[in-house]
């Protein structure tokens, strides 16, 4: 099993920046890559961006690309994701999970191990 511990959300006026973090432990080794999703009330999980452990690549949705990045420090098992220009519409809990297999998808279904969410609130 894969445990993960999320950090790092709060309150931010719109045009902020925050970065979460999330903590991976135990069998890490097996996970090949891992993303961020995110729900704002009564709405569907999201993908956000998604990372591959072996060689960081990355993957983002369109609503969040060149304002968001996703970074990984693989000595501290430790996944981030740098949120800058943030707006209103990107208020919600955010998730990180890891993947359970190797095969790209962006589907919540396809992230086998999930952390407990941190909220995040932007205002205008």
């Amino acid at each position: 099993q894969v445990q993960l511990v999320e950090s790092g959300g709060g309150l931010v006026q719109a045009g902020g920046s925050l970065r979460l973090s999330c903590a991976a432990s135990g069998r890490t080794s097996s996970v090949h890559y891992m993303g961020w999703f995110r729900q704002a009330p009564e709405k569907e999980r999201e993908f956000v961006a998604a990372i591959w452990w072996a060689d960081s690549s990355t993957y983002y949705a369109a609503s969040v690309k060149d304002r968001f990045s996703i970074s990984k420090d693989n000595a501290k098992n430790t996944l981030y994701l740098q949120m800058n220009s943030l707006k209103p519409e990107d208020t919600a809990i955010y998730y990180c999970a890891s993947a359970r297999s190797s095969y790209y998808d962006t589907r919540p279904s396809s992230y086998e191990y999930w952390g407990q969410g941190t909220q995040v609130t932007v205002s205008s």
